[in-house]
């Protein structure tokens, strides 16, 4: 695996973790984390596919987006124009992209923005339409960050059960070294991000695989499920007895119903 920087179209620099070769499939983080929580897809992956991890804007060694004087942003269509400038400056043509958590609302975004340049979608822990208790609890979140005043471990306890210590603490030591401005800025994009494309869905005409955990309340099975009804080549997979960060966790499970996915005939409805 090497590291290597991209350069954008505007200047920025994205810092990707690269390794394989053939078919291109990229893979953008959540909230908080960096490219390295991939690590058990690259692994996976690479021996079939050019697999292609990058830090989101404003997280690990990436560049965080300008201020967004039209909306106060940046927001969510923000950071899918930004993952459509990596996807130019990867020069890979239509690519496979996979997202977790608030990277699956960017890669959800791009296909339905930007469908000339997805070949299939995958979206790991989504939101999508949140229940008005819901909302409030996550913007209540979104301004402590903004703050300086949240906690960790509020996170922490929700995405791991207690036989995740080792992964836990790993994940602990990128929430606690993420750039606060850009897990302030990304989290705001994310909370308000759950109904930015939620009306498009049908729009998706690629396959498209929606996973989550079946112990994920935020990202809940019933949000996949809706998800992946929504869009024409749409499928929902839950993995039993796992939370948020499932890719981690039950990586096992994940990588298999990726490769599946990889796998799934290139067609468009």
């Amino acid at each position: 695996m090497i590291s290597r920087t991209l350069r954008l179209s505007d200047g920025r620099a994205v810092r990707a973790l690269q390794a394989g070769a053939g078919e291109t499939l990229v893979l953008i983080h959540g909230v908080g984390m960096r490219a390295e929580a991939w690590a058990p897809q690259i692994a996976a992956l690479a021996g079939g596919y050019r697999v292609i991890a990058v830090d989101m804007a404003g997280h690990g060694q990436s560049d965080p987006l300008p201020r967004n004087p039209l909306t106060a942003g940046p927001r969510l269509p923000d950071y899918v124009a930004w993952a459509a400038r990596v996807l130019d400056a990867l020069g890979a043509g239509p690519v496979n992209l996979a997202g977790h958590s608030m990277g699956a609302l960017v890669a959800g975004g791009l296909a339905i923005e930007r469908p000339d340049l997805i070949r299939r979608v995958a979206l790991l822990n989504s939101v999508h339409r949140r229940s008005t208790e819901a909302r409030a609890a996550v913007l209540a979140r979104a301004a402590e960050i903004a703050r300086g005043t949240s906690d960790i471990e509020a996170p922490l306890a929700r995405w791991f059960g207690p036989q995740d210590a080792v992964v836990r603490a790993e994940v602990a030591g990128w929430l606690a070294s993420v750039d606060a401005e850009g897990y302030a800025t990304a989290y705001r994009a994310f909370a308000e991000g759950d109904a930015v494309y939620a009306d498009r869905f049908g729009e998706i005409r690629c396959p498209m695989l929606v996973l989550t955990g079946a112990e994920d309340a935020n990202s809940s099975p019933m949000m996949a499920r809706d998800m992946a009804a929504a869009a024409p080549l749409g499928q929902a997979e839950v993995i039993a007895g796992h939370r948020h960060m499932v890719n981690l966790t039950a990586p096992e499970a994940v990588n298999c119903a990726l490769h599946r996915w990889l796998q799934t005939t290139e067609v468009t409805a």
